[in-house]
């Protein structure tokens, strides 16, 4: 089974790409953020004419998240992060698919920093930590993935140093996104590839993408339930280099059959 998170940055936009990129790497279940577009104005017919099943969560202009599958029951079972009745923002969903729960997030960017938008940031963080320290206690298996616009560490960026004085490297969501991963959950990339310089991001600006001066930022945890199923994982790379195509590109993870387990 394959399981990829992808920031599409306007899914109406960039729904090109996105079908292109369905057709070519052919993944299962696939986490979108940044959707840029109202409930309405969600291309459920396109994507289900691709074969996909989809839930999602939009909001007009910013924001919003989708969770589609293809070729597995698809139930919606939360389309908010649990902890604040008054935040707006369409940043996580839930669903059931087949036999796991699939979470899908998009953390906020907290620039520019300090400030509210920080404050937000670290207080929307706090609230992922509890809920998916509950998800954990419920011992099921679960996927946790998205843009989490933290770069977890100095391996995870080109040149660290010109990144201090952003909200994606500050101390303190490097230090929660470490107090995440530390309740149990398994950074899939980086379980499989410790040591490897491996991006998500790449900006629009400065010939980026074709410097390789990236950022991970788009990660995909795993519960103990799941993660020894893991058996390979990915960026395509590629698909950041298509025209009009997301400053995101794909991450995947593929997951052997139930049962089985890597050896």
């Amino acid at each position: 089974m394959k399981i990829a998170t992808y920031n599409i940055n306007g899914i109406n936009g960039r729904l090109p790409v996105l079908l292109k990129w369905l057709r070519e790497a052919e993944p299962d279940i696939v986490c979108l953020q940044e959707l840029k577009a109202p409930q309405d104005k969600f291309p459920e017919k396109a994507l289900r004419n691709a074969g996909y099943h989809a839930v999602w969560h939009g909001q007009k202009m910013w924001n919003g998240v989708a969770i589609i599958a293809k070729g597995l029951p698809l139930e919606e079972v939360r389309n908010a992060l649990p902890g604040d009745d008054g935040d707006l923002h369409s940043r996580y969903i839930e669903a059931i698919v087949g036999k796991m729960l699939v979470c899908c997030l998009y953390l906020p960017n907290g620039n520019p920093a300090p400030g509210p938008k920080f404050d937000y940031k670290m207080a929307w963080f706090k609230r992922l930590k509890k809920h998916a320290k509950y998800l954990l206690s419920e011992e099921v298996p679960v996927v946790l993935a998205g843009d989490y616009n933290v770069i977890p560490t100095e391996k995870d960026v080109y040149k660290p140093e010109r990144w201090m004085d952003n909200a994606l490297f500050f101390p303190e969501p490097r230090k929660a996104y470490k107090e995440l991963v530390g309740q149990g959950w398994i950074d899939s990339i980086r379980h499989l590839y410790p040591d490897e310089t491996i991006y998500t991001f790449w900006d629009y600006f400065r010939n980026a993408y074709g410097r390789n001066a990236g950022l991970r930022l788009d990660h995909l945890l795993l519960s103990p339930q799941i993660a020894p199923r893991l058996v390979a994982a990915g960026v395509d790379k590629h698909v950041r280099g298509w025209e009009k195509s997301s400053d995101h590109a794909p991450a995947w993870i593929e997951l052997a059959d139930e049962g089985e387990t890597q050896s």
